[in-house]
């Protein structure tokens, strides 16, 4: 019975499954935070009215409400101004989750850093019902950046296997 260092007493098949399944629980965890862009799109739709209704109370995108403030002159002359930068967002963060899920770490990055841009807004414009969209911002931002860390772990851990099927 061969042993390894690293795994205190296993054997090497137990060290490997142990590994494999630790992989395995990485790609989950990778899935999971990319399904986040989608629910963030969907409730930018929710949000900016693209949807049938329009619930901008706990869902608000700090930008487009920055928007409404100053720029109100343009909102009202051309209302599908709003409607595209709205649709152009959604889209956005739809393709990031499927960037994501596929396993990107940039898309990840993007996420987060878009989110916390646009906090920013978000914060200063919040009023009584602002601040749980603060706190929505916040929690998107969080399971990206845990999304984007268990992604770095895995291509961590392929990299030595890669190496050693390379050097057989």
């Amino acid at each position: 019975m061969q042993t390894l260092n690293v795994g205190a007493g296993r054997t090497d098949e137990e060290y490997k499954a142990a590994e494999e399944s630790r992989r395995e629980e990485l790609r989950s965890d990778v899935q999971s935070s990319a399904l986040y862009f989608f629910i963030a799109a969907g409730l930018a739709g929710l949000g900016t009215g693209l949807l049938l209704i329009k619930l901008n109370i706990i869902v608000n995108i700090g930008a487009f409400d920055l928007l409404l403030v100053y720029g109100r002159g343009l909102y009202q002359d051309n209302f599908l101004l709003l409607r595209a930068a709205a649709a152009i967002w959604v889209g956005l963060l739809v393709g990031l989750g499927f960037a994501a899920r596929k396993g990107q770490r940039w898309a990840f990055w993007i996420g987060i850093v878009l989110y916390c841009a646009d906090m920013i807004p978000a914060m200063l414009l919040s009023m009584l019902w602002g601040i749980f969209a603060v706190g929505l911002h916040g929690f998107f931002v969080m399971q990206w950046f845990k999304g984007q860390k268990a992604l770095s772990e895995l291509q961590q851990s392929s990299a030595p296997k890669a190496t050693a099927a390379a050097s057989n």
